[in-house]
């Protein structure tokens, strides 16, 4: 029942604002989702990821793909879905809480030595639009300190921030602090544990979403994740996608043959 009772808890303070459109003094990311495999407008967003060099997805037309997984705490499906890509040679992005690095420290060092890039989702989950610089930037290094405590990832440089919120402020910080904000363009209600409703749903979901250079938001909490990500690995290659890691997202951006993403 203890257990019970603390999963619950940590599920309402990671998970509880995930849906919000406005929230403190912040945006909450959020876009129309559209089913005809293209990259979803985010209307005012759009010019403000660009000010900042943000990313929402990869605007190259390759059949890419971005693997990104939100950790807040664990449900034990992690180490399942970490099998599936190590079996597939796709990489991903985990994006950890310092509870999880504190409780899963050897989940996290798997993570990173099997090649996976470890993304920042601050240390206690807030919401930076209300904070100082100097309190985000703590949250930040914190974080990666406990990061850099328990895998061979000393560096941390991308950022999702808390519950999707976000403002021109914190865009602007999370570059002076040398952090590239990562949003999405696939995404549905995965996270809520007891109501998922098996592999097939998520694999729907995903697949009407589906586009090329599209930034998928997943979550390790949810077995219909687990159950489904195998499929759906096989069902893109079968379609031509092609699996890539954020690094490789920002250094095509870089290259002067032509402009990628933003």
């Amino acid at each position: 029942m203890r257990k019970i009772i603390v999963s619950i808890i940590v599920f309402l303070a990671f998970f509880g604002s995930y849906m919000t459109i406005e929230a403190s003094s912040g945006f909450g990311w959020g876009y129309k989702k559209n089913s005809d495999h293209q990259i979803p407008e985010v209307g005012k967003y759009q010019e403000m990821l660009e000010k900042f060099g943000a990313y929402y997805a990869d605007f190259s037309g390759e059949k890419n793909i971005y693997l990104t997984f939100d950790n807040g705490y664990e449900q034990g499906y992690t180490a399942d879905i970490l099998n599936v890509l190590k079996k597939e040679d796709v990489p991903a992005t985990f994006f950890v809480t310092g509870h999880y690095v504190k409780s899963e420290p050897e989940l996290v060092k798997r993570m990173a030595e099997e090649g996976h890039i470890i993304g920042n989702h601050s240390y206690h989950h807030p919401d930076f639009s209300v904070m100082t610089m100097d309190a985000m930037k703590e949250e930040l290094e914190t974080l990666e300190a406990a990061v850099a405590k328990v895998s061979n990832q000393k560096e941390l440089k991308y950022l999702r921030p808390p519950r999707g919120i976000f403002n021109e402020q914190t865009l602007k910080w999370s570059n002076d602090l040398g952090y590239i904000h990562v949003f999405w363009s696939i995404a549905f209600a995965d996270w809520n544990v007891d109501k998922q409703k098996g592999w097939k749903y998520a694999y729907d979901q995903i697949m009407a979403q589906i586009h090329p250079g599209a930034i998928v938001l997943l979550h390790t909490v949810s077995s219909d994740n687990a159950e489904s990500l195998q499929k759906l690995i096989t069902e893109l290659k079968k379609q031509g996608y092609s699996f890539k890691s954020l690094d490789d997202l920002v250094l095509k951006d870089k290259l002067p043959e032509g402009i990628y993403g933003f």
